[in-house]
């Protein structure tokens, strides 16, 4: 028990209560898993869905106030060590149903559906489907989490990085002895670029602060395209408070914009426009990157491999709270993002 309590002391293994997709996932299974219990323990289905129908007010409330509960205590003991954080998942159900069983017990005209209950019994079923499902959650999250999405990123990475690289360098050697000051804040941008992209694909940024590493990347394609490069930023119900304080993703912009660059640019003669859209809605981000689609352009597998990874994280982070997507409108090649506006650490 005190190794279990000592490893990995400082990872999250309580489940984002807060998040819509948590709290389904754990509703239909505390229902499903209790109206199977009933089934078992009467003679009939009609039986058991009688049983079942009047159990629900309990099992609503138990999970719903356990889930908020455990909502708020995520932030709170989301540092202790990960069996305190087990524990907690399991003791925090159980006295909630405690509570309400004991409170229910007081009011003779409700709890007459409910004589058959057990105080004791309930209190034990709900630490067990509480632990039960943590594990669940546990599992899922590094399942969705490190090694696959992570290989995916680093291998994309190092297929961009050297003909980015050839490129870039080639473009400040030719500013070195006509822009000498150009060529050294390009050189500045490159190095801050290759270390974001050199960094954790888990890691958090802020919104301003991936909006200025978008903006350092296509200045230095802006030195190699030159006029062809057309950026146009929309940014709507952002001020530049809100910007600072929101919290996304490391990396979820710069691979959406080096694809429009790549597969919207490149290929063209002629000037092409790339358009932002960047807004807030109540508690929603949303993000629209689009740019041309040229017929003579050829998409190969590593544009997929970019949108792909960038799903899957949103999927990772905020489950069902996030939307993508991604495919041609008119002449248009278009990406969606909407996910929830966060001020803290996701």
């Amino acid at each position: 028990m005190q190794q279990a309590f000592a490893t990995r002391p400082n990872e999250l293994v309580i489940p984002d209560c807060c998040n819509i997709g948590v709290i389904f996932r754990a509703l239909i299974a505390v229902n499903l898993a209790v109206f199977v219990a009933l089934l078992l323990r009467t003679q009939s289905l009609r039986a058991g869905l009688q049983e079942f129908f009047e159990a629900c007010m309990l099992i609503e409330l138990a999970c719903l106030f356990s889930l908020f509960m455990l909502c708020g205590l995520r932030q709170a003991i989301g540092t202790a060590a990960p069996g305190w954080q087990r524990l907690a998942c399991s003791v925090v159900p159980s006295a909630v149903t405690g509570v309400i069983v004991h409170l229910m017990s007081g009011l003779d005209w409700l709890w007459n559906s409910f004589s058959h209950l057990d105080t004791s019994r309930g209190m034990l079923a709900a630490a067990l489907l509480a632990a039960a499902l943590q594990h669940y959650f546990e599992l899922r999250m590094r399942a969705f989490s490190p090694a696959l999405t992570e290989a995916r990123l680093q291998a994309l990475q190092a297929r961009i990085r050297p003909h980015f690289l050839f490129n870039s360098l080639n473009a400040v050697l030719s500013l070195i002895r006509d822009e000498p000051r150009r060529a050294e804040a390009t050189l500045e941008d490159l190095a801050d670029l290759f270390r974001s992209l050199m960094s954790d694909p888990r890691n958090i940024t802020t919104l301003d602060g991936e909006i200025r590493l978008c903006q350092q990347y296509l200045s230095v394609e802006k030195l190699r395209l030159g006029e062809r490069l057309q950026v146009t930023w929309r940014i709507e119900n952002l001020t530049a408070e809100a910007q600072r304080k929101a919290r996304i993703p490391v990396l979820l912009l710069q691979p959406l914009l080096e694809n429009a660059v790549h597969y919207g640019v490149e290929p063209a003669s002629e000037p092409v426009p790339v358009l932002i859209e960047i807004g807030r809605s109540v508690d929603r981000l949303h993000i629209v990157v689009r740019n041309p689609v040229h017929p003579g352009a050829r998409v190969d597998g590593g544009n997929h491999m970019a949108l792909n990874n960038i799903r899957e994280r949103l999927d990772l982070l905020y489950d069902v709270e996030a939307q993508f997507s991604a495919g041609q409108v008119d002449n248009m090649f278009e990406v969606q993002l909407r996910f929830p506006y966060v001020t803290q650490n996701l």
